[in-house]
């Protein structure tokens, strides 16, 4: 077990001698939009794009922010950064692209969210609907301890307004790439990070990304003075 980072890394590299050519069956191309159609939806509301701030500005700013104020953050500024990080941005002969970079274009990202202080927003865990730009209500309640928990009990996880989580389709990916598509994903979560790290620095947001999960984490910031996200 100590070398299995290095022997994925070995054998899914590209060696030229060694490629081989296949043929990608688009029968079996998983769907790009996952839904949970029979649960409450929640319109996000619309947002207004903050001031203009230069791309060196906000990558200077940008810092990982582990202390937040108590004070709920506002639900526009969530509907912002969701759009930020994971929204369609626009449409090109049919296909919906969206505001992080993705491998093939294939999106296996998914985002949830812990809301733990969010105006006009219930406690919960929920789940971004991409197509229409809303909130899908999975469960109510109070799940700051459990978070905090799972994410070898880092008490910011229970502080932050809202924790933002990412899981992964993998056949979204695999279904083309195969086990090198596990690469790709890690990328495409680091594009999604950085998007909503920066669009935060631009509202006047502090954000800290975590990758120190329990392996058994299976549901999952944004405190008024900053953001908490984790991904697994």
């Amino acid at each position: 077990m100590e070398r299995i980072g290095d022997i994925f890394q070995e054998g899914t590299k590209y060696i030229r001698e060694q490629m081989s050519g296949h043929l990608i069956d688009l029968s079996s191309k998983p769907d790009l939009y996952k839904e949970y159609q029979a649960n409450e939806k929640i319109a996000l509301p619309a947002f207004k794009l903050p001031e203009k701030l230069a791309v060196v500005d906000a990558i200077q700013t940008r810092k990982s922010v582990r202390e937040y104020a108590a004070k709920p953050v506002d639900k526009k500024a969530v509907s912002y950064l969701l759009w930020s990080c994971s929204g369609i941005v626009r449409q090109e002969l049919g296909y919906q692209f969206r505001a992080a970079p993705s491998a093939g274009a294939l999106y296996p990202i998914e985002t949830y969210l812990v809301v733990n202080n969010v105006e006009e927003l219930q406690e919960g865990i929920y789940h971004y609907g991409i197509r229409r730009h809303e909130l899908e209500l999975l469960k109510k309640g109070s799940f700051g301890s459990e978070v905090c928990k799972a994410a070898l009990d880092q008490t910011m996880c229970a502080e932050a307004a809202v924790v933002f989580i990412w899981s992964a389709i993998f056949d979204r990916s695999k279904f083309k790439y195969g086990q090198r598509a596990y690469r790709y994903i890690y990328l495409d979560a680091g594009h999604i990070a950085e998007n909503l790290a920066l669009a935060a620095v631009s509202i006047g947001l502090g954000s800290c990304q975590i990758g120190a999960l329990y392996v058994r984490f299976s549901h999952f910031s944004c405190g008024a003075e900053g953001v908490r996200y984790g991904f697994d």
